[in-house]
């Protein structure tokens, strides 16, 4: 299994992340914690203390403390049972989950051009003006979030300009997935993929129009297997971003984080017929429903908290289909089996019927591609990250822990025990698929 972090549950009551390697600093997720602690979204491992220390002769962060979530599944083991189940029970709870999320990010301080990035580990969250919360007016993160909430019913697009993106940023990324997806995928499936070339390309091409939709810090891999299902409900986890996109801009429409949401939801389709043997009609009919209804809840959120400007919906079809070509370089890098997820997708989405571009491309079979079935997920590990690999340094205890600095959030209480929610182990990574998961 891919094994991207070293994950330690002490106690049942709080998870220690080992980052594997250590980050150099600034890191964007003890700010984004911060930031959300201080915006009073609750739907996360609650974040504790964050660890830093020098490495060769750098700053870095080297852990996460956060809470422990009894009882916790990833969505790669719960959405999978719900789509076998035919339930779409959760999909308006997770609408509004990504709709408060987005909401909370929306007033993340853009931190300033000209501000040089800070030497040293994190301040503590909350505190003096050096604060990584801070903005730089010394807002703090609940003012700025007051203070966009009111202007947001006043405050025209064109107003928001720093906010807009009206370039080819966004199009040219889309082609070059698309074009990196035709290059990797090989055989059958990549004869069939550039016969559907064009007509994926037609859908990017709206991409390349100006951006009025605002741009916000997003949750940049926002997949099931980020949303935790435990005791008290559902917990969006793992705000590292995608370690497969390098240089992505950080600040995205909405819509980004949106459709990745969805195509999560389609790719637990694919596992739901591959290996649980749910009929094809039934399954593509399950992720339709839960689709539209996760959709309807987010709108109405977003209305109900006069937001509606956060999210293009024209965005999201483009966005669906560069993230199906992004899973399909994914898996000629790292895990091939999961080929046939991305392009069962593609084969809803553009049936056998459409005509393809290369009249001379060999007809492809619709059944998804076939994989070895990996062993079972091994009873007992951690529900994100999992076991750790065999080749992992066994990571310190947090008594004892390397020298650097411990930040602890806003939430924690000093000689007070963290209350016991959080994570089997928050710290899924979008590297990990459903193909470890589930047996």
């Amino acid at each position: 299994m891919d094994q991207t972090n070293y994950s330690v549950v002490v106690d049942e009551r709080v998870v220690v992340k080992w980052l594997t390697p250590p980050a150099p600093l600034p890191h964007p997720t003890p700010d984004i914690l911060a930031h959300l602690v201080e915006a009073g979204f609750k739907d996360t491992a609650p974040p504790y203390a964050v660890l830093t220390g020098v490495v060769d002769g750098r700053e870095h962060l080297l852990a996460l403390v956060t809470g422990y979530l009894p009882d916790a599944r990833d969505g790669w083991e719960w959405c999978v049972d719900d789509a076998v189940a035919g339930s779409t029970a959760f999909a308006t709870e997770l609408g509004r989950l990504a709709a408060d999320l987005h909401l909370a990010l929306s007033t993340l301080p853009h931190p300033a051009p000209s501000a040089p990035p800070p030497s040293a580990g994190p301040a503590l969250p909350g505190g003096p003006a050096a604060s990584p919360t801070s903005s730089d007016s010394g807002r703090t993160p609940a003012e700025a979030r007051a203070a966009g909430d009111a202007a947001a019913a006043t405050t025209a697009p064109a107003e928001r300009a720093e906010d807009t993106r009206p370039d080819q940023a966004f199009a040219e990324r889309a082609e070059e997935a698309l074009g990196e997806a035709l290059a990797v995928t090989e055989g059958e499936d990549g004869a069939w993929l550039a016969g559907r070339a064009d007509a994926m390309r037609r859908e990017l091409a709206s991409l390349a129009a100006p951006m009025t939709t605002p741009l916000i810090r997003i949750h940049g891999d926002l997949h099931v297997g980020q949303i935790l299902k435990w005791r008290d409900g559902y917990a969006v986890i793992d705000f590292d971003g995608n370690p497969t996109v390098t240089d992505a801009d950080p600040r995205q429409p909405a819509a980004r984080d949106v459709a990745q949401l969805t195509t999560s939801l389609e790719h637990v389709a694919q596992v739901a017929i591959k290996r649980r043997g749910t009929p094809p009609d039934r399954a593509a009919a399950w992720a339709r429903e839960a689709r539209a209804a996760l959709l309807a809840a987010y709108r109405a959120r977003l209305a109900e908290r006069h937001r509606s400007d956060l999210l293009d919906e024209r965005l999201i079809r483009p966005f669906e289909v560069e993230q199906e070509c992004r899973e399909l370089i994914y898996a000629a890098r790292h895990l091939p089996r999961w080929r046939y997820a991305p392009m069962g997708v593609l084969r809803t989405w553009y049936p056998e019927e459409t005509p393809a571009p290369d009249a001379g491309a060999p007809p492809a079979d619709a059944a998804p591609h076939p994989t070895d079935t990996p062993a079972p997920h091994p009873a007992g590990t951690l529900a994100g990250d999992g076991a750790p690999h065999p080749t992992d340094t066994p990571a310190p205890r947090l008594t004892g822990a390397p020298a650097g600095d411990v930040a602890p959030f806003p939430t924690e209480t000093p000689g007070e025990e963290p209350a016991p929610r959080a994570a089997d182990d928050p710290s899924r990574h979008c590297a990990e698929k459903p193909e470890e998961n589930i047996a």
